[in-house]
């Protein structure tokens, strides 16, 4: 009674008290219960898709960035459009909705493979996301457990020995031409960080020697969510399982750094892994790996004599 109690009392909380405690873009999630577990009444695909007409000055990467969204999320998409000179007044499907990754109940979890990291909100059980940029395929971004460890405004870029005869110079003050933006968060590994970036066009690419960059107005508000000693999760996780209502869904990623040779036995190992492989359409699964749109596409089996409701992202 007095854990319902409490529930409905930060309920109330969160519709009264916006801000920080309900901050701007974050959704809401239900996690699974047990770490070590898969509870399909959970809720992990957030949020939903949005149309969108192409107007005449567009280009996919001022769309992707109006939306929140990294260029490879609509290329991925919209394959066959132009991202430079997109048709004007055709309809597109945005694809603000996304699986999030699952076991993670605290702090920011980067997943390489989609290019997005996700700030988990946990007091409140919400959770905000952001694309980003990451390292070039030789510097590529390090996977592991990290820890927030400094924050600083208009930060100097010391330039690493191996760039500085690229760049002519040992460091880059604070100003337009410093990459790392306005904000930067260091990493606990000392050499990496979270920070801005003075090129918003590489967000959602594969640019940096192994940083992770947002866009500058996604940066200003991570900084002012995260503390010091926040946990840092970085992820390589191309497919990605999760629940919505009842049904099931997978989104695919490109295997961006190569590391998955068979990636139908990969999924397949999950599935088996989380005892949901009966569960799921086998032909909706392979298409979805054949497709890799990057979007979460419902792949749960239709039962027999059943009324199931289609629930696919298109």
């Amino acid at each position: 009674m007095r854990k319902k109690a409490f529930s409905l009392l930060l309920l109330l909380i969160l519709i009264l008290i916006p801000g920080k405690l309900h901050p701007k873009g974050a959704y809401p999630y239900r996690m699974p219960e047990n770490d070590g577990g898969i509870d399909p009444s959970a809720n992990t695909v957030i949020c939903a898709f949005r149309d969108y007409v192409i107007k005449g000055e567009d280009t996919l990467l001022d769309v992707a960035r109006n939306f929140g969204l990294g260029y490879m999320e609509l290329v991925l998409l919209h394959p066959d459009i132009d991202p430079w000179v997109p048709p004007t007044g055709k309809k597109i499907k945005i694809p603000t909705s996304w699986v999030l990754p699952i076991f993670y109940k605290k702090g920011i979890v980067i997943n390489i493979s989609e290019l997005r990291l996700y700030l988990f909100l946990k007091d409140i059980q919400m959770v905000k996301t952001y694309p980003i940029g990451l390292g070039v395929l030789d510097w590529p971004t390090p996977f592991g457990s990290f820890k927030i460890v400094e924050k600083t405004k208009k930060p100097t870029w010391h330039i690493p020995p191996s760039l500085q005869e690229k760049y002519g110079r040992k460091f880059i003050p604070p100003g337009p031409d410093n990459p790392l933006g306005e904000y930067w968060l260091r990493l606990s590994n000392y050499d990496y960080g979270i920070h801005g970036t003075n090129s918003p066009w590489g967000i959602g690419r594969l640019v940096s020697h192994g940083c992770i960059r947002l866009y500058p107005e996604d940066i200003e508000e991570l900084f002012s969510l995260v503390k010091l000693g926040t946990p840092v999760k970085i992820i390589y996780e191309p497919i990605k399982i999760g629940f919505k209502d009842g049904h099931i869904f997978v989104e695919v990623h490109p295997d961006i750094y190569h590391k998955i040779p068979d990636l139908l036995l990969y999924t397949a190992k999950k599935l088996f892994t989380y005892r949901i492989w009966e569960e799921v359409d086998l032909d909706l699964l392979v298409q979805a790996l054949e497709e890799q749109r990057g979007i979460p596409i419902d792949i749960t089996r239709k039962k027999k004599g059943g009324n199931q409701e289609a629930a696919t992202h298109k």
